[in-house]
């Protein structure tokens, strides 16, 4: 379950970290004027500004930095993007120095690159809903017989929705889920009413709910994972670095997380919901701010790191493993892939 009441701790404890490690003689977004031989031959030296490619995604993942986006000035050049996949192919070839991705994806990925990348930090639990233009699914055994539409086959969702049938002793097979290419189109099809049943993350699922009054939220797949007595904490989003980028601009990270916490507390702070709701529209996480308005409160952001955020995915990453290797890369990532401070 989420434990919002922690962001904030967790948050201030990053700060307090940061504030006391021992800082390199240059900052990372901006190498000093007059460098010592000393600092010269620090990872961070350059005689330019360093810009840190930051990736966000479209939807719950992206969320928690629209606040950081809107006062990062010129130390960041941040995309958002409306597939993993994309921030998948800039992880590769380089052209991104953090993302945020799919936690199933982020472990598939650092197989994929022995190593490429690493674990940052976690910043979204679950997320899924069933919703249902009607009143008969009460429980994951009433979806046996039914067409549900979704969208993130191959990713968390499909193993997600996999475990809790299997744990709820329904054949998977005699569920006809119907696998979208966007949430914007399952939204459409829920919206005009040609679709009964659907699986989808909050915002999309706000926005079926907002556009048609007669859809209700069925089932919260976070509350039937915990009732299931599912392992680890569900969680759908994180943030990960090339870890080059990691090793050559360590304190770029470092700052980078720290300047990240204190947006996930700007944006899960009730007072701060309307202005928040208007930066997600702003800096194109969220197609409109009403949206995020009512989808923010259930989108269940955190920000998790250290030994703490290795010990709350590995349950969850054992799941998706037994369930599926191939979801995780086919392996349990080792602990070189979780980074745990300087």
């Amino acid at each position: 379950m989420m434990k919002r009441n922690r962001i904030l701790a967790l948050a201030l404890g990053l700060t307090l970290l940061c504030a006391c490690a021992p800082k390199p003689a240059e900052p990372s977004a901006a190498p000093g004027a007059s460098p010592t031989a000393e600092a010269t031959a620090t990872p961070e030296a350059s005689t330019q500004p360093l810009e840190v490619r930051v990736s966000m995604l479209k939807g719950p993942t992206g969320l928690g930095a629209a606040k950081l986006m809107e006062d990062a000035g010129g130390g960041y050049e941040f995309s958002v993007l409306a597939e993993p996949t994309e921030a998948v192919a800039g992880l590769t070839k380089g052209e991104i120095d953090i993302a945020a991705l799919p936690t199933n994806l982020a472990a598939t990925l650092y197989h994929k690159l022995d190593g490429g990348v690493t674990l940052l930090a976690l910043n979204t639990y679950g997320v899924l809903y069933i919703l249902e233009n009607g009143e008969s699914i009460q429980s994951m055994a009433d979806l046996e017989g039914k067409t549900v539409h979704a969208y993130g086959q191959g990713a968390n969702p499909e193993f997600v929705l996999n475990y809790l049938l299997e744990k709820n002793e329904v054949d998977a097979q005699a569920v006809d889920v119907q696998w979208h290419g966007s949430t914007d189109e399952v939204t459409a099809l829920m919206a005009s009413g040609e679709g009964t049943v659907c699986m989808l993350p909050v915002p999309a699922a706000t926005a079926v709910l907002m556009q048609n009054e007669k859809v209700r939220q069925a089932l919260d797949l976070t509350q039937e994972w915990n009732d299931a007595g599912g392992d680890g904490v569900l969680t759908m989003g994180c943030l990960v670095a090339r870890t080059e980028f990691l090793s050559e601009h360590p304190q770029a990270v470092e700052t980078f997380l720290e300047e990240y916490a204190a947006s996930i507390v700007y944006m899960t702070d009730p007072d701060n919901l309307d202005q928040a709701a208007a930066l997600a529209e702003k800096h194109g996480i969220v197609p409109k701010a009403a949206v995020a308005k009512r989808a923010l409160p259930a989108a269940n952001l955190c920000f998790v790191t250290g030994e703490e955020m290795k010990e709350g995915i590995q349950g969850y990453y054992q799941v998706l493993f037994q369930a599926d290797p191939a979801s995780i890369g086919g392996a349990l990532p080792d602990s070189a892939f979780y980074y745990t401070g300087r």
